[in-house]
């Protein structure tokens, strides 16, 4: 799949459309591979020689490292949701507009949802869940 794909404006013209679903598939899973590494080495203070050793006593999680894991677990129960809306999209060939769209806030309020939820800002981090998960029913609402 082209990463650039041409698309016809309503003058005819061609425009090339840079963020298409499986760009965005393939940003949304290295966002959690990032979170999986934020959240594994807090966990021991981002000390490198301590995470490459044998893990046999791993230190009490900090408060930090206790937000990483919260909020990568909570993209762990989101994942299958837009995988699913993302991969039907592209099946039924309607990878296009609304779903691309939402796809693209799922995506961007993941990235802000990280550090909201590191500040420990409670209303913050809840208006980005729901901004996400709008994301998602955009993408689901074309599926119907």
């Amino acid at each position: 799949m082209p990463i650039a794909r041409p698309l016809n404006d309503c003058d005819g013209h061609k425009e090339f459309n840079l963020m298409n679903l499986a760009t965005i598939i393939l940003l949304v899973l290295a966002l959690y591979a990032v979170q999986i590494f934020l959240q594994e080495t807090s966990r021991f203070r981002f000390d490198l020689w301590a995470i490459m050793g044998n893990r046999d006593s791993p230190p009490e999680a900090s408060v930090l490292a206790g937000r990483l894991d919260r909020a990568k677990n909570n993209m762990l129960e989101a994942l299958p949701f837009f995988l699913g809306l993302a991969l039907l999209a592209i099946a039924k060939g309607n990878d296009a507009g609304q779903p691309t769209n939402g796809a693209l806030i799922f995506l961007l309020a993941r990235l802000a949802y990280v550090p909201a939820y590191m500040s420990g800002v409670p209303v913050l981090r809840s208006l980005i869940w729901l901004a996400a998960n709008g994301g998602l029913v955009m993408m689901a609402l074309p599926q119907i």
